[in-house]
């Protein structure tokens, strides 16, 4: 093989495409990030970015993830998220109810989507070998040639580009996805659900105590949820004491919230103890002039064609957003891909001669596609599955009493693992714990667990949900000791 360092392009300068970019890089490839937007850390962008979203919710695999590739980036993001330890439930009536995510108080993280996209990317391009490109858009891609066209809207131009792998982290709207499919036999499904969400505002509160600084309307350590069955409204903390509330409901409920004669009656009876922390002025203005967005969900397979391109992301994997994985599941593709195409020692600096299949690369590449498949689909589907419990389950007696059961059977059967613990072996093996032991939550599988991929969390909960329904849980509410115990001395049969 020549020794000569190897080119990877990849499409889309999100988080997902920052943290490829910054684990091709530590591998020794040349980077070159290409994105058809302006650079977003400029403050005409800022100014002219469409409303959407200012905070994600990060947990332990997304943590995990940036962790295994770059430790010292994952301890800054830490100390700019705002920890949320459960949900808060606002009732009808206005009560409100705390219900934690995690026994041992683990938590999920928000925070600002621009922060942590921004970091990333001054992250990527303060490495040597890393260069971004905005205002280029790919307009189509030979992968056997290995050329990209790319348009250049600063200079109104086209150019070519060559590489030598492509990595498609461009979105639910994937141009790299499209491409693929001229010459991959892929397989895709693609789903809006009948359901929109708008994005409103909650401003910061007056001083706390004795010091002028604003304070939060709401306990800024949960989640709050306003489930209504059919339609919810949830909020998020940000660093400036504000909450980024989202109003998720059917397209049909949006159709007829169109004047403030509709929506503001409609808010009062639906949330009345959110209308005036938000305010009613704010709310209109955020009805008329932040976009209703679809919720997509999107399966594909394969990801890669040869040794050439793979997606990753959204791109490969869009879901809708109840699950709170969609960031997370993207962060852990990049580095699942880095765990195999470490173990298959693919080498950069080696190009195959006369054009030929990098077999080292085209293998790492095949086996992401193959190992990755089936737990993409699971969390895909978990999040779908997840809206119901988020708008409805919570407060039902049925779903309190399996949460309080699967808790206590938690505290009886399983040890606590903790991040810190599970990530040094996460640079090294995709998922260390193939079938976990003892009672787990599904949440705290899925949330918490980064050993553990979310086919063996799923897997592991099925089972667990059959022993639930053996053991004839619904009617032995009023005995839950007798129920654990039975519950355990199957498991144990099973384990």
């Amino acid at each position: 093989m020549d020794r000569h360092v190897r080119k990877a392009v990849v499409v889309g300068a999100g988080p997902v495409g920052c943290l490829t970019a910054i684990s091709l890089a530590k591998m020794g490839w040349l980077v070159e990030i290409y994105d058809g937007r302006p650079d977003m850390r400029l403050q005409s962008s800022k100014a002219t970015a469409q409303q959407r979203s200012i905070n994600l919710a990060i947990s332990a695999r997304g943590i995990a993830a940036i962790q295994a590739i770059e430790p010292a980036m994952a301890d800054r993001f830490m100390e700019a998220v705002i920890p949320m330890r459960g949900r808060m439930i606002h009732h009808s009536d206005g009560k409100q109810e705390s219900q934690p995510y995690d026994r041992n108080g683990q938590c999920i993280n928000s925070i600002s989507r621009a922060y942590m996209n921004e970091n990333l990317l001054d992250e990527a391009l303060a490495i040597q070998n890393i260069r971004a490109f905005f205002l280029h858009k790919v307009t189509s891609v030979d992968f056997d040639k290995r050329v990209m066209t790319v348009h250049d809207s600063g200079m109104g131009q086209d150019a070519q580009i060559h590489f030598d792998l492509c990595v498609g982290a461009d979105g639910s709207y994937s141009v790299i996805r499209r491409q693929l499919m001229r010459v991959v036999r892929m397989n895709y499904q693609q789903e809006y659900i009948p359901h929109e969400y708008l994005e409103l505002k909650m401003p910061p509160g007056p001083p706390a105590g004795a010091s002028d600084e604003t304070g939060f309307l709401l306990d800024p350590n949960h989640l709050h949820i306003w489930p209504r069955h059919t339609f919810m409204l949830i909020a998020l903390p940000n660093k400036d004491k504000t909450f980024t509330c989202t109003l998720f409901a059917p397209t049909e409920q949006f159709d007829r919230l169109k004047t403030p004669a509709e929506i503001i009656p409609w808010f009062k009876d639906q949330f009345p103890d959110a209308l005036p922390l938000i305010g009613e002025q704010a709310l209109l203005e955020d009805f008329a002039q932040n976009p209703r967005s679809p919720l997509i969900s999107i399966k594909a397979n394969p990801y890669h064609y040869k040794d050439r391109a793979i997606i990753l992301g959204d791109a490969a994997h869009a879901m809708v957003p109840f699950f709170g994985q969609g960031l997370n599941c993207g962060l852990e593709d990049v580095r699942v891909l880095d765990v195999l195409l470490r173990a298959e020692g693919v080498d950069p600096a080696a190009r195959p001669p006369g054009g030929k299949e990098d077999q080292a690369l085209a293998r790492a590449l095949n086996r992401y596609s193959t190992t990755r498949h089936e737990d993409l689909v699971a969390i895909c589907d978990l999040a779908m599955e997840n809206y119901v419990e988020m708008r409805h389950d919570v407060v039902t007696p049925a779903y309190l009493f399996r949460k309080t059961l699967d808790n206590f059977l938690y505290s009886m059967g399983s040890q606590q693992v903790t991040a810190s613990s599970i990530i040094p072996r996460l640079s090294q093996v995709a998922f260390p714990t193939s079938f976990p032991s003892g009672w787990l939550p599904l949440y705290t599988m899925v949330t918490f667990r980064p050993d553990i991929s979310y086919s063996a969390a799923r897997r592991k909960a099925h089972g667990q949900n059959g022993i639930l329904q053996a053991a004839g849980w619904v009617g032995a509410m009023s005995g839950i000791g007798l129920l654990a115990v039975t519950c355990m001395a199957i498991l144990r049969r099973m384990d």
